[in-house]
């Protein structure tokens, strides 16, 4: 199998990563690391920077970390891009360290989510970090995703602030925030970035970078995959657009409690202060009437008269029309889906319905395959103060050409220098446990098709199966083996961030494309 050989068949119908032309900075050539510091800055012979990524975790040159894989992508385009690694969020100056962004700011929270990260599941604080040098806690700020990005703004007002990672990809419409118990809104709305950019976000950050440089206000570019943004509702670039109601798509039910799968029916029934005797009594009914009928068929066999008493007992099914669903007449037009948003409800209803709230969620999961997925909207805000949340529909998946590209990129496969101890080492007081759980790893997919409630990979990387080449894992072993010190010949690790799904996909890309279930294996593994 070579790179050129794509081991999915859903149709991407998408600009390639490689066919856009570089930005004039190429000529700059690679640096060994992003620059973190003016110093380096001067070194590479740059006068300022085009991009820069402010992260919450330690900047590692490696492709198992967000702002290295957006900020190696980038620099592969052409562009200049620098890193702010866990700054000091109590004032906008550690913002200004590397000067003003030609372009934009790229701000994530890291790796994980910046609250998972700081604080337990019992709400007490973490007395360790594993994505700091040392495993020091106390690197970053609650909600470092909102944090950063109005710091950003502050350093710079003028400057487009572009948000991405985990903690924007699952706050991305209005959620349910444990920390705090209760709903909150888009994270769009909080952290007042210009774009949001949700899932892989490859193949979107290229576009905009290169729009952006053509001078193209952030403003206008609404039209990018994978993103998500403020809308006025005066907005006139959402004219030509045909919105439909969410309970078209999916209505609205009880919220039903979890049933203990230890108990019986009868235990069930106790806990909620009822019994079984109606069930039982219906039971026993239908077996005396079972009974009856199949006395009936024994006398009339004895008669030779089976087949009359068949007749007789055997009713046609009927089918009758739901009377809650609109009559309609006539030929139906239906609008097309790449000009169809969907309207959930709106932040106000869901903070207080746990029925409309599941429903909204239902329907977000229902949105998520790129091969059908239509546009999202819910509003936030009423009266002066109202606008709309608006998402993109879901990035089309990378090729595997498109993938080798990603992870060929020239990582240096260590943290930056400046983490380093007096003997130049990372293994010892500044040791970031993260990079240590994952220098020998190689990952060789993206997504998930399991849809498990309890996980989010699905809503962040997506149900298509996303592989690299044979070629490009060797590629990294070998890499691995030149570059990281302390490897043994053994790599730790073959997989992805799920189960190990390399190169299954659906029999043809029609299905794939098509498809709506939130699980190819629950309730039952897809024949397709």
């Amino acid at each position: 199998m070579n790179a050129l050989v794509d081991v999915s068949f859903f149709p991407r119908h998408a600009k390639p990563l490689s066919s856009y032309r570089k930005f004039w900075a190429t000529r700059f050539g690679t640096a060994p690391f992003l620059p973190m510091s003016r110093a380096e800055m001067e070194k590479l012979g740059w006068d300022s920077c085009d991009i820069i990524i402010v992260t919450g975790d330690a900047y590692v040159d490696h492709p198992s970390f967000g702002m290295a894989v957006i900020g190696r992508m980038l620099e592969n385009q052409g562009f200049r891009v620098g890193i702010i690694a866990q700054p000091d969020w109590q004032s906008a100056e550690a913002f200004k360290a590397l000067g003003k962004p030609n372009l934009f700011w790229g701000v994530t929270a890291g790796n994980m989510d910046s609250m998972i990260n700081r604080y337990t599941a019992d709400r007490k604080i973490r007395t360790d970090d594993a994505y700091t040098p040392g495993d020091v806690a106390g690197k970053r700020p609650d909600r470092a995703a909102i944090v950063y990005s109005q710091r950003c703004r502050e350093a710079f007002k003028d400057v487009p602030v572009v948000l991405g990672g985990i903690e924007g990809s699952l706050r991305r419409i209005a959620h349910y925030d444990y920390w705090s118990d209760k709903v909150r809104r888009s994270i769009v709305v909080d952290a007042k970035c210009d774009l949001l950019l949700y899932g892989n976000a490859e193949r979107a950050i290229v576009e905009i970078a290169h729009r952006l440089s053509r001078r193209e206000p952030i403003e206008q570019i609404t039209d990018v995959r994978g993103t998500a943004f403020v809308r006025r509702t005066d907005d006139a670039t959402r004219l030509g657009w045909f919105e439909m109601d969410s309970t078209e798509v999916d209505a609205p039910g009880s919220v039903e409690p979890h049933l203990n799968p230890y108990q019986t029916t009868s235990e069930q029934a106790a806990e909620q202060g009822s019994s079984c005797a109606k069930q039982d009594a219906t039971m026993a009914q239908v077996a005396t009437e079972k009974e009856a009928a199949s006395a009936r068929i024994t006398r009339a066999a004895g008669q030779n008269d089976l087949k009359k008493v068949l007749a007789a007992d055997v009713a046609p099914i009927s089918f009758v029309r739901n009377p809650a669903l609109p009559t309609r007449v006539g030929k139906q037009q239906l609008p097309p889906r790449d000009r169809t948003v969907i309207r959930l409800p709106s932040f106000d209803a869901v903070k207080s319905d746990a029925v409309l709230y599941a429903h909204a969620n239902r329907v977000l999961h229902l949105e998520t395959n790129p091969g059908n997925a239509r546009a999202l909207v819910q509003a936030h805000g009423e009266g002066s103060t109202a606008r709309d949340v608006w998402l993109n529909p879901p990035p089309i998946p990378l090729t595997t050409a498109e993938m080798d590209q990603v992870f060929d990129l020239p990582y240096a496969r260590a943290p930056h220098p400046s983490y380093a101890d007096e003997n130049g080492s990372h293994d010892h007081a500044t040791k970031i446990p993260a990079w240590e759980m994952i220098r020998f790893s190689i990952n060789i997919m993206r997504g998930c098709f399991g849809g498990c409630t309890f996980c989010s990979i699905t809503e962040h990387e997506g149900r298509i199966i996303q592989s690299r080449s044979e070629d490009s894992i060797i590629k990294e072993i070998e890499d691995i083996r030149d570059k990281v010190k302390g490897f043994t010949g053994t790599i730790s690790d073959l997989g992805g961030p799920t189960a190990n799904m390399y190169r299954l996909g659906c029999k043809s890309p029609e299905i794939e494309a098509a498809c709506r279930k939130p699980s190819c294996v629950y309730p039952g593994i897809c024949q397709n």
